[in-house]
C-alpha cells in the first residue's frame, strides 16, 4: 500500500468510514499515480479501511491505468455498461454494510450522488475534501523535484515571450511563439490559458489576449505555467517595451517591493495572513490599496490553484513542504497593470524560490 493511501486509510479508521469513493481526477492521480481526463465518463478510486482498493475507469483507459503503476484491481467499463453495478458488487464483497461514505462533495454531481445513495441506502455522506487538501498540501521529495522542473520551464517560457516582443506584434502572436517553443521543448500542456497582455490590457487581472499590438512605452504582462509529470508551475512577470512613464515605474517598483518582502517573510510558523498582509500593507501605504483586488497567492501542485489560499484572513500556519505562489499586483485602468509572481517552497527554516526569471524591471 502506498503511503498516500495508507494515510487516507488511517483517517477513515479514525472517522469510522466504511469506504471512500474519490472521483476528482487530480485526487485520483495523487492516490493512484494514474492521470486521466475521463470527460463525461466515470473515473474514481474506492478505498477501504481494512481491504484492498480498486480503480474505476473507462475501458479505453484501462491499459494506461495498468501502465501507470497501479497494482490493485482495475474495474473498467465500456460506454454501454453500467459502472455502478460493478462498483456495488465489489464494495459489498469488501464491507458488510456501508454506514459512512466519504466523497468529495464539491465534485460529486447529483446524478452520481443518487447512484451511491440508492445503492447504499442509509449511508451518511462525509466530506473528503479537507483531508485530501491536507494530504496534498505537504509535498514530498518527488513532488518537489517535479515542481522545480515545471518552474524551470516556466522561466524559459517567459524568456521566450520577452524575446519575442516587437513593436506592432500582437498579444496572440507572442503567445503563439511561447507555446510553439514549449511544444518543441517537450511540454505538451500549459497549466492554464497563457496570458500575454500589453499596455492598458494588463490592467485587467484576468484579461484575455487578443489582437492588441505592442507599442513603445507599454508594460507587457506574462502569466503562464506548464505541466511537468502532472505538476504545475505558475509565473508572472511584467517587462517594459521602450521608455515608460514615471507613474508606470512607480507602480512596478511598488509591486516589486511588496513581492520581495512577502517572499522574505515566508518561514514555518508564520500564518498565511501575515504573508498576505506583508505585501498588501506595502501596496496600501503607497496609495494603491484599492488597486490590489485579489489574494496574494494560492497553493500549487497537481492543480494550478489548490489549497491553501494565501489571504489576509487565513489563519493557517505555514509548514515545511508547502508550495504556493506569491503574486501581488497593481492594476490602474488606463495607466498600468503590473503583477510579479513566484512559486515558493517552505523549507525547514525559511523559503526556497522555485522560479528565477529576473524581477528587476527588464527593458526589451
Amino acid at each position: 500500500m502506498n503511503k498516500r493511501l495508507a494515510k487516507l486509510m488511517d483517517w477513515m479508521k479514525e472517522k469510522e468510514i466504511s469506504f471512500a469513493f474519490i472521483t476528482a481526477p487530480e485526487n485520483v492521480f495523487y492516490l493512484t499515480g494514474f492521470r486521466s481526463d475521463p470527460h463525461e465518463r466515470l473515473l474514481g478510486v474506492a478505498i477501504f479501511p481494512e481491504d484492498e482498493p480498486f480503480l474505476v475507469c473507462p475501458k479505453l483507459d484501462a491499459s494506461d491505468a495498468k501502465n501507470s503503476g497501479w497494482t490493485f484491481e482495475i474495474v473498467s467499463h465500456s460506454d454501454i455498461e453500467n459502472p455502478w453495478e460493478m462498483i456495488e458488487t465489489r464494495v459489498k464483497s469488501r464491507v458488510s454494510s456501508v454506514k459512512r461514505l466519504a466523497v468529495e462533495k464539491q465534485h460529486l454531481n447529483v446524478e452520481r450522488y443518487e447512484e451511491l445513495s440508492g445503492r447504499f441506502p442509509g449511508a451518511v455522506f462525509v466530506a473528503a475534501e479537507e483531508k485530501m487538501q491536507q494530504l496534498r498540501m505537504i509535498k514530498d521529495k518527488e513532488e518537489l523535484a517535479f515542481l522545480k522542473k515545471a518552474a524551470e520551464y516556466a522561466d524559459f517560457a517567459v524568456k521566450t515571450g520577452a524575446e519575442a516582443i516587437r513593436e506592432g506584434k500582437s498579444e496572440l502572436e507572442i503567445l503563439a511563439e511561447i507555446e510553439f517553443e514549449m511544444k518543441k521543448q517537450g511540454i505538451a500542456e500549459m497549466s492554464f490559458s497563457t496570458m500575454v497582455l500589453t499596455g492598458k490590457n494588463a490592467a485587467s487581472p484576468h484579461g484575455t489576449p487578443g489582437s492588441t499590438r505592442v507599442q513603445k512605452g507599454d508594460l507587457v504582462l506574462f502569466d503562464l505555467g506548464v505541466v511537468y509529470e502532472g505538476y504545475c508551475s505558475d509565473i508572472t512577470r511584467t517587462v517594459a517595451f521602450g521608455d515608460i512613464s514615471d507613474k508606470q515605474r512607480e507602480i512596478y517598483e511598488t509591486v516589486l517591493k511588496a513581492e520581495q518582502a512577502a517572499v522574505a517573510a515566508v518561514k514555518p510558523g508564520m500564518r498565511a495572513k501575515e504573508i498576505d498582509l506583508t505585501a498588501r500593507n506595502i501596496i496600501a501605504e503607497a496609495g494603491y490599496g484599492d488597486f490590489f483586488p485579489h489574494r496574494l497567492g494560492h497553493g500549487l501542485g497537481i492543480s494550478v490553484h489548490e489549497y491553501p489560499g494565501i489571504t489576509e484572513t487565513n489563519e493557517l500556519v505555514l509548514q515545511e513542504g508547502m508550495v504556493f505562489t506569491i503574486e501581488p499586483g497593481i492594476y490602474v485602468p488606463d495607466v498600468a497593470g503590473v503583477r510579479i509572481e513566484d512559486d515558493v517552497y517552505v523549507t525547514a527554516d525559511g523559503v526556497e524560490i522555485l522560479t528565477s526569471f529576473p524581477k528587476q524591471l527588464t527593458f526589451v
